[in-house]
């Protein structure tokens, strides 16, 4: 689960006592004109190096020997409720289709974001799969549960989706993910969370099945769910100011990346009970949420760390499918012991 970015309050907090050498390698990008910035960089006070962002002793990631998303390919199943422009739906679409390793794209890239991500195994030793399918769309344009849904009329919405058959159930290899237009309001969305991921009641839907919510936050809260494309009003003029989205939509470019959070979180712990730290399956700490905030080397209390700005002033950490870029946030590696991401420059 993906909450709103309550640690951009820490970086008054933590800035004094980080520092970060930087050396950056020659990446591939589509923009040979593109650089490296990081908005605001914690000032050099104590030591001379701190390799891996987000690394500590203190974090216990377990794996609870439940199953991880193996079966190749991962099919999602997209559920669009309310209406959706086709321009960005194509867009998150290209996201998802980007993540599977046989897509061409420059590095740093989408698809070696998510070999993160499949470095997690089940207890036999099969991997989190690499190939990601788009299975099958059901559109939900007349809003069939209104537009104000609870957790459970989430479950309801999937429901809908599967008695109305434009797919089949899935439950080898299939993922639901539910996306809301930003007019549609969703319990605890902006104040709690931003996106979730859980697993169908068979009381409400007839099966078990692994799902993930993400809402458009663009004319809700950009502010919390949308950030660093938008920014609290409580950093004003604190710090470096909203970065400029690699696609020009902040709702769907915040949203790409908590898209990425959820599906990978979804797809190492997809029943809440395989990989996550803390004793609570209730509120597990996953590896999303190890790295929340961060999006490039340097990052940490509060900083996203240094990222990738095109000669237009838009910013992005990774390259996709058919000249796309994406900012998306760094996952928690279990052979580094810290935040790992494509453009990674130690």
């Amino acid at each position: 689960m993906i909450s709103p970015p309550y640690f951009l309050l820490s970086l008054f907090l933590f800035s004094i006592f980080h520092v970060y050498v930087y050396s950056i390698p020659n990446f591939q990008t589509l923009n040979p004109d593109s650089s490296y910035i990081n908005p605001k960089l914690p000032p050099k006070t104590l030591s001379s190096s701190l390799k891996f962002e987000g690394s500590s002793d203190l974090v216990k990631l377990r794996y609870h020997m439940g199953p991880v998303l193996s079966s190749s390919p991962i099919n999602i199943y997209l559920i669009w409720y309310g209406r959706w422009p086709n321009s960005h739906k194509l867009l998150i679409k290209d996201f998802i289709n980007s993540i599977s390793p046989s897509t061409k794209a420059p590095k740093p890239s989408v698809s070696d974001w998510w070999r993160t991500v499949s470095l997690y195994t089940d207890q036999t030793g099969a991997n989190v799969s690499r190939s990601i399918l788009i299975a099958g769309e059901f559109h939900d344009t007349l809003y069939s549960h209104g537009n104000q849904l609870t957790r459970l009329s989430i479950q309801q919405v999937i429901a809908t989706a599967v008695k109305s058959a434009p797919f089949p159930v899935d439950h080898k290899n299939g993922i639901y993910l539910i996306l809301t237009a930003q007019d549609v309001a969703v319990q605890d969305f902006c104040r709690a969370v931003c996106g979730f991921h859980y697993f169908t009641f068979p009381s409400m839907v007839g099966y078990t099945l692994p799902y993930a919510w993400v809402g458009n936050s663009g004319k809700q809260c950009p502010e919390v769910c949308a950030y660093p494309f938008a920014i609290p009003g409580y950093m004003g003029g604190g710090g470096p100011g909203a970065l400029k989205p690699p696609n020009g939509d902040v709702g769907v470019d915040g949203m790409i990346s908590v898209i990425g959070h959820e599906l990978a979180e979804l797809s190492s712990n997809p029943l809440v009970n395989a990989w996550y730290a803390g004793e609570d399956p209730t509120a597990p700490t996953e590896i999303g949420d190890l790295c929340e905030g961060l999006y490039g080397t340097g990052g940490g209390g509060g900083y996203i760390g240094r990222v990738i700005r095109d000669r237009l002033g838009r910013t992005f950490n990774m390259n996709g499918k058919r000249g796309r870029r994406f900012l998306v946030q760094w996952i928690w590696s279990p052979e580094l012991k810290a935040c790992a991401g494509p453009n990674a420059m130690d």
